[in-house]
């Protein structure tokens, strides 16, 4: 049976780990010499989070992939639902971050310590959230989905491109998005 989904929903969790982490790495270097680049890499970063996992990958496990687990075995409902839960947060919390990122930006460093304490926050959350669905839903997929299950679930997941998880299939609307993040931010996402 193919399960070209979960090869893509692990290569998206591996892509926006990278992205997070090199988010921190970045707030603890810091805005130094060059504030501009600096804000200017961070609110790209926070725009893709809103762009592609909340806005196109998120949406597939909630409407696609959780339900059809679910219904398989119910005695993770829990799980489901606390992941659900977490889903209807991400757009908000994401937002919050963009707006504690502008306030810093604007009304200067007494604003950092908030953006600091909330992205560090975030990303123990979405760190903790993927695992979740990598060590739960995705092991239990495997034990219960059919093959109309993983058609299904194989072509929602490969409608889309994410172009920091997958080079090669790149998607020109996020060309200018992903060549920004790349340039600026550091390695494991980028080359700065």
């Amino acid at each position: 049976m193919a399960q070209e989904c979960i090869k893509v929903i692990q290569e998206e969790h591996t892509a926006l780990a990278a992205m997070l982490r090199s988010m921190l790495m970045m707030l603890d270097r810091g805005p130094g010499d060059e504030p501009e680049g600096f804000f200017d890499v961070m609110r790209a970063m926070l725009f893709y989070i809103d762009e592609f996992p909340e806005k196109q990958h998120h949406p597939k496990e909630s409407d696609l992939l959780f339900p059809r687990v679910a219904r398989h075995s119910p005695h993770v409902m829990t799980v489901v639902e606390q992941l659900e839960r977490e889903h209807m947060k991400g757009e908000a919390a994401v937002r919050e971050l963009q707006h504690l990122l502008l306030a810093w930006e604007l009304m200067g460093e007494g604003r950092r310590a908030r953006f600091e304490e909330e992205l560090r926050r975030y990303v123990g959350f979405y760190l903790d959230h993927m695992r979740l669905e990598e060590s739960v839903i995705i092991p239990e997929a495997r034990k219960v989905l059919n093959a109309d299950d993983w058609k299904a679930l194989d072509e929602a997941f490969l409608s889309h491109v994410d172009p920091l998880a997958n080079p090669q299939r790149r998607d020109p609307a996020f060309d200018r998005l992903f060549t920004r993040i790349v340039m600026r931010a550091p390695s494991p996402v980028g080359l700065g």
